[in-house]
């Protein structure tokens, strides 16, 4: 093998480099007698092949010149809104995108990150984009790809988080998938941008999602340009509702955070008609049988145990081991979010601004103390942006 067949293969530029370290230090020691550092440098070397970003496996074509942008969501990697964002981005010719959200539907899983748990990895065919879904949250996805353990970078240009099925305004926020995984971007000092669609139940469309794509993608344009150059807002996140009517908007409204959210409702539920095992699926709700009756099995084999020390015990009921105490009560809840009509009338709030048709764009900062210094410089530059994209 040579190191031109190694680059020849696609392999990361960090496999890459590690192996072509391996064969010159193989052909100086003549294939044997390295030190004890040399002779691990195969495993070491080939270990991040499973976790590093075969661009192979999904037939994008890296680019080293293009900016680099990451695309995550909360909806799940299949989402119609992701895979319009990205096929739009792609079709430009102008970015190395690359994609790693979740595998399955996190739209309100809030900032939670996955601890004491694996997160599996799996590589995913998205054309033109290095693509990979998670087992974990958005916020895993965005602190994953940033961390330089999946990808042969560590910092992206731009992170895109979206586009989301449905309003993430006011409070929503805090229970948005799709917010956190542009909030986890901020934190770790990379600029991002949220967007969602205002789905509504009986106006949405499928086709809404491209047309929500054609209204943002000048701002996602203007926002990557202005990085590059150093005046895009700092220290802070952009997060874009889109009406449900995208294509019927009334421009872009540069908003406030609200304090609106719909009201929770949780309902009872009968534990006749949905037992336990309906709200999990078939290995979870074996895998707890399973271990229900290992503690039994446990408990049965202690009671023997103890029942053979004591010479005056005469009755031993290993049914009834570790069942001394009353059966615990189970109840089943199912939560709701129901709309809601709000009193505020505040033009300048996210939700209001989305109801009157306008693309709200509100500015999410990780400190209150910068607030109103972070809104004035969203303020100039989304003006600024707008108007040289007209």
């Amino acid at each position: 093998m040579t190191s031109t067949s190694v680059k020849n293969s696609l392999l990361p530029p960090g496999l890459v480099s590690n192996l072509q370290e391996v064969l010159l230090s193989r052909k100086g020691g003549g294939g044997g007698g390295g030190d004890g550092d040399q002779s691990k440098e195969p495993d070491e070397a080939t270990e991040p092949s499973s976790s590093s970003s075969p661009a192979e496996a999904t037939g994008a074509d890296d680019d080293s010149s293009k900016p680099i942008v990451l695309v995550t969501n909360g909806d799940g990697i299949d989402a119609p809104g992701l895979t319009s964002l990205v096929e739009a981005l792609v079709s430009q010719g102008l970015y190395n995108v690359h994609v790693c959200a979740p595998q399955s539907d996190k739209s309100v899983s809030g900032h939670s990150v996955t601890l004491r748990e694996t997160v599996a990895v799996s590589s995913a065919d998205i054309k033109g984009a290095t693509a990979y879904e998670v087992s974990g949250t958005p916020a895993d996805c965005v602190s994953l790809a940033l961390s330089g353990a999946l990808f042969s970078w560590s910092r992206p240009l731009l992170v895109i988080s979206g586009i989301n099925r449905g309003s993430s305004c006011g409070h929503h926020m805090f229970y948005s998938g799709v917010v956190a995984g542009a909030r986890e971007a901020v934190i770790s000092g990379v600029p991002s941008l949220s967007i969602s669609l205002n789905w509504k139940k009986d106006e949405s469309q499928e086709s809404h999602f491209k047309d929500a794509v054609a209204v943002c993608l000048p701002l996602i344009n203007a926002a990557i340009r202005d990085i590059e150059k150093g005046i895009f807002p700092k220290n802070c996140s952009l997060n874009i509702e889109i009406p449900t009517l995208p294509l019927s908007n009334k421009g872009f409204k540069l908003t406030k955070q609200s304090i609106w959210r719909s009201t929770p409702n949780w309902q009872a539920v009968s534990a006749n008609r949905y037992p336990a095992g309906h709200f999990m699926s078939n290995q979870q709700s074996l895998g707890i049988q399973l271990a229900q009756l290992g503690r039994d099995a446990s408990a049965a084999g202690a009671a023997r145990r103890l029942a053979t020390q004591k010479k005056n015990v005469e009755i031993e009921s290993t049914g009834a081991a570790g069942k001394t105490a009353p059966e615990r009560v189970k109840k089943f809840f199912r939560l709701e979010f129901l709309d809601k009509e709000q009193d505020d009338v505040d033009a300048d709030l996210d939700f209001r601004a989305l109801e009157n048709g306008f693309v709200s764009v509100t500015p999410v900062s990780l400190s209150p103390n910068i607030e109103l210094e972070i809104h004035s410089a969203a303020s100039d530059w989304i003006s600024s942006a707008l108007q040289q994209e007209q």
